[in-house]
Formats: structure tokens, sequence, C-alpha cells
């Protein structure tokens, strides 16, 4: 029970206080620009608190899933001097903009802090060479620092490896210093043959996404299975047990056992084999220093915003199904199930993050809708007819109402 009660509040905590930040955004901004807030709510459904104030009445309600501002002229225009449909379009944009942005404003700076606290990073100083592989046979030494392959600066390991990731083999070219001297190699990576079954498991085993056109995917492996048996021996939960069973040497194709609406569905599936590449080096970490723990928090904030990104990209390119999506009730799970405070508030930069870049979307009643809409208004010197634009945003409303349902079921079936 007291479990329980933790987890609600810790729910309800990071939920209200991103909307409490993302309102009062917009507020804030309304008022510099002079625009009249009728109401500042926190929540939907029955009123709980109320307070009203000069102008504007303040008020939490009872279901913690949302809030909003309410301007004069927002919804109809009016014909007050201080509406929101009477100010100018750019202190309008302003206004719209506020709430997204300091939902991201706030995701990365957390999100910068933790790294910066968290530790140093690995530098772009060789630690040791591997044999056989690339780099021990161009001679490359310990306490060589890679510099520059391909003409891309080489900062850190994460800089190496980008570089990696996106290799099919090619020729690099490579700079390194050695005793302040700076050499040239070109050398191929070397290539290593990896297993790679397209599914992606939570901790619990559960399968949360599979690639398109992975060999998964052509079996008939789906999200929300549950993977519970690799030939025929039991997983019992353990994600780690399953990923070695998978990656063993011997087996050209694999068992699986997935638990699917209460039922157990044998699979045999054979593994794609996917190039990765490697120069062969272990890498020093930075010295423990101040300014490299702020290197460090940049650099991982960095990657932090572009996977977020590249997530999004990949929703809309088809790569990543909307079934793959997570909804409140996904989200309440995984805050749930964090452990410490530095989780949970990892967990908060990520979701205000996410809800920030989400939000910016040109999607009719999101804000990237509303800002669209405005700058329509700009190139037209016009504002759209009042009914159009109120079609418009019921349309985007009723699509995310349909894809929230949508989602919010898919969330249940991972759950139970």
């Amino acid at each position: 029970m007291i479990s329980f009660i933790i987890s609600a509040l810790k729910i309800i905590f990071l939920l209200g206080f991103l909307i409490f930040i993302h309102e009062l955004g917009h507020f804030t901004v309304a008022k510099l620009c002079k625009v009249k807030v009728n109401e500042f709510a926190i929540g939907f459904g029955p009123t709980i608190w109320r307070k009203q104030g000069k102008e504007t009445k303040y008020a939490l309600r009872l279901f913690p899933l949302g809030g909003f501002v309410s301007m004069e002229g927002e919804d109809q225009r009016s014909e007050d001097s201080r509406s929101f449909s009477k100010a100018s379009i750019p202190k309008r944009i302003a206004i719209v903009i506020a709430g997204a942005t300091i939902n991201i404003i706030f995701g990365i700076s957390v999100y910068f802090i933790l790294s910066a606290i968290s530790g140093t990073y690995i530098s772009n100083e060789i630690d040791s060479v591997l044999e056989g592989y690339a780099a021990s046979k161009i001679g490359l030494q310990s306490e060589d620092k890679i510099v520059e392959i391909n003409n891309k600066k080489i900062n850190s390991k994460n800089d190496l490896n980008q570089v990696l990731d996106k290799s099919t083999g090619e020729e690099l070219n490579l700079k390194v210093i050695r005793n302040n001297e700076t050499l040239e190699y070109k050398t191929r990576p070397t290539e290593v043959k990896v297993k790679s079954t397209g599914m992606y498991l939570n901790e619990e085993c559960k399968i949360i996404a599979v690639e398109k056109e992975s060999s998964s995917e052509k079996q008939g492996i789906k999200a929300n299975d549950k993977l519970i048996k690799v030939n025929n021996e039991d997983i019992n939960g353990d994600t780690n047990k399953a990923i070695e069973l998978i990656s063993q040497e011997g087996y050209n194709t694999i068992l699986i056992t997935v638990e699917r609406d209460g039922k157990e569905i044998n699979i045999e599936l054979t593994p794609d084999y996917i190039s990765m590449y490697y120069l062969g080096v272990n890498l020093k970490e930075a010295p423990d220093t101040f300014i490299n723990r702020c290197i460090n928090g940049a650099m991982e904030t960095k990657e932090f915003m572009f996977s977020i990104i590249d997530n999004l990209k990949q929703l809309f390119t088809g790569n990543v199904g909307v079934d793959q999506m997570m909804g409140p009730v996904g989200i309440s799970e995984t805050v749930a199930k964090t452990n410490g405070v530095q989780e949970f508030i990892t967990m908060l930069a990520l979701i205000s993050l996410s809800l920030g870049i989400t939000n910016l979307l040109p999607i009719p009643a999101l804000d990237g809708g509303k800002i669209l809409i405005l700058i329509i208004e700009a190139i037209r010197r016009k504002p759209l007819n009042e009914q159009t634009e109120i079609n418009i945003q019921l349309l985007g409303f009723s699509i995310l109402i349909a894809l929230s349902i949508y989602v919010t079921y898919n969330d249940i079936l991972r759950i139970f």
C-alpha cells in the first residue's frame, strides 16, 4: 500500500510539475505582452481549489493530466484592446511558443547538471590497442590521440562511435597526435558480424519494439509479446540471460517462445547478421576536472536531445510504428518504477524535453499547429476565417484524442 502511494505521488508530482511550468510559460509571456488572462488552471475535471486574483482566476482541478491558460480573445475573437486576438503576431507567437520553450530549457538544464555531476567523459586518447584490429595493423599506440577522421573532429569516444556507426567499411583517413607530432594514417575499420533479431526488450523481457523488415517482424513477433524461452531454456524475466542465449554461437536458427494473450507461441527465428565496424582501441577517461565535467554534461545533453528528435523522425518516416509510442499510462508506469531521486529527476528531464519538442510539431491543437496558423496569417496579412480556424483546431484535437486512446490501449496491453 505504501509503495502504491509513493508511486502515485511520484506520478502526480511529475505530471503536475511539468504541466505547471508549461502553462506558467504561456501565462508569464502573456502577462509581459499585456494580454488579459482570465484563468490559469492546472488539471481537468472538478475544481478542488480556486482563488480569484485582481484579474485572473487561479484553479487546481482534480485530474493532473493537463492544464490551460485562458486568454481573452483566444478561442473567439474579442474587441478588447488587451485580447490575444488584438496582440501583434510576434507577441502571439511568443505566447504560444513559451510553454514548450520552458519545458525544453528545463529538460536540457536538468540533464546537463545531472550529466556533469555524474562524472567526466571518455577522451580521444588511446589507453590500449586490441590485437588483430585495424588500429594495431597500422601501428597506433597507447597515448596516441585520435583528433580527426575523414575531416571530422574527434574529441571523445562519442565522436569516434558516431563515425564508426555510420561506416560501411570504407577507408578512413585518420589524424593522430603522438608526442606533439601529427601523423596521418589510412585504414579500413575491422568488420565484425553480429546477430540481430530486430526486437527490443524491456527489463521484464517484454518486447517493446520490433524493427521494420527484421527477422522478428517477418516471423510474426509483435510488440507487447513477452519473451519467456530461448531454445527451450526458461528466461525467467532476465533480459541479460535472453540476450546471452540469443547471441550464442553455433545456432543458425533460434527457437523463441513468447507469451501472447495468455498463450505460449513457439517461433523459429533465423537472426540477421549485421556488420559492425571497429578500430580496436580502448580510450582513456578524461581527467576529473570541473571543465571536463561540464564538457561531459554538454556532450551527453546533445546526445540526449538528438535521440529524442531522431525518435520523432523515425516515427514520421515509418521506421517506428505508432503502436510503439508511450502515452500517460505507459509514462506513469515507467515513473512509478524509478529508483532513487536521480533516476526520477532524469525521467523528469526526459519527459519535459519530449513534451516540449512534441508540442512544437506543426499539428493542429498542439502549440506548433497554432504557430503554423499564425505564420499563415502573417503571410496572408489577414487572419483565417474564424470558423475555419475552429474547424482546423477541432480536427487536430479529434486526431489527438483518437491517437491518445490507441496509445493508452497499447500501454495497458504492455503492462498487463
